[in-house]
């Protein structure tokens, strides 16, 4: 199987899509065809006669590859809601077979998939079936992105715990800045750094932030390459 990432969020909004745009970018860098992956959205609009979101786009752009939109986003729903909810008002049940088949066909046009969930680690996708699930049934290693703003020491402790108890291997978390004029940002970083248990495999400062952080650790690609 080709190797890969499962990028979680603490939340929705929280960065996943920078962080995967991010990593594709060192991976193909690093000399390697790098594809990116979103196998459900909810929002999105009609283009060349098919429904596109932006997260997804971003993706497909970002590899650089020759691939089928429909390949890289395979469940695409227009209302910006809940996947189940957008998936239940279409009719339409999410499989996963149907996104281990589009994994598979990514598998073979690239050396690294970077998967982008939706939302965070239990978003529903259907009876019985949540985001949980489907990183579980695409057996790769999760790398979970903090959103820097008020509320991310709660989420990101509560995310690790609930991805170490599925038994989902946690490589480690980014920290990406949602809100560019938060408080305490350096102290927050370091109470995530000392309160989880996995390494920060680097900061992304927002592009308005006029906070001076403290030096951090770049993206360590390669670490994360070789670690899977």
């Amino acid at each position: 199987m080709t190797p890969g990432v499962f990028v979680t969020g603490t939340d929705t909004g929280c960065g996943k899509t920078r962080v995967c745009v991010t990593l594709i970018e060192h991976v193909r860098g690093a000399g390697l065809r790098a594809a990116g992956f979103k196998p459900v959205a909810a929002g999105a609009e009609w283009c060349d006669g098919q429904l596109q979101n932006d997260d997804a786009m971003a993706l497909r752009a970002a590899g650089g590859l020759d691939l089928d939109y429909a390949v890289v986003n395979p469940y695409c729903f227009e209302p910006p809601v809940a996947p189940h909810l957008a998936a239940a008002e279409s009719g339409v049940t999410i499989e996963p077979d149907r996104i281990r088949a589009a994994r598979d066909v990514l598998g073979a046009a690239c050396d690294f998939l970077v998967v982008e969930g939706a939302g965070g680690w239990r978003v529903p996708l259907g009876p019985g079936f949540d985001m949980q699930g489907l990183a579980l049934e695409l057996r790769l290693p999760v790398l979970l992105v903090v959103g820097l703003r008020l509320g991310c020491l709660n989420h990101a402790l509560l995310s690790e715990q609930a991805i170490l108890a599925s038994g989902a291997p946690l490589l480690g978390w980014v920290g990406s800045q949602v809100d560019p004029g938060m408080a305490r940002l350096n102290e927050n970083i370091a109470t995530l750094r000392s309160g989880l248990s996995v390494p920060c495999l680097g900061i992304l400062t927002h592009p308005q932030s006029g906070t001076a952080l403290d030096r951090a650790l770049p993206l360590q690609i390669g670490d994360l390459i070789a670690s899977v």
